[in-house]
């Protein structure tokens, strides 16, 4: 699983990360942020594969893409 983290005041809302997602799993918001856009929002995080294409189709680059790791237990 992958966390995405959109920076909601950056992004202008134009759509090319919810176009270019292979898991449908981005929408634009229906809240405004501090410019008065609505910025795109993720579905669930749980969907995300972490292919990060939303990221690199991002003009704002505004959207970071991080996976989760398995955390090992000393003595386990």
């Amino acid at each position: 699983m992958a966390i995405v983290i959109i920076d909601q005041d950056r992004c202008k809302g134009c759509g090319l990360c919810v176009a270019f997602c292979p898991k449908d799993n981005l929408q634009i918001g229906d809240q405004l942020n501090t410019a008065g856009l609505k910025p795109a929002v993720v579905k669930s995080q749980e969907n995300c594969t972490g292919c990060k294409i939303c990221a690199l189709m991002c003009p704002e680059a505004c959207i970071e893409i991080y996976r989760e790791t398995a955390e090992v237990v000393a003595g386990e």
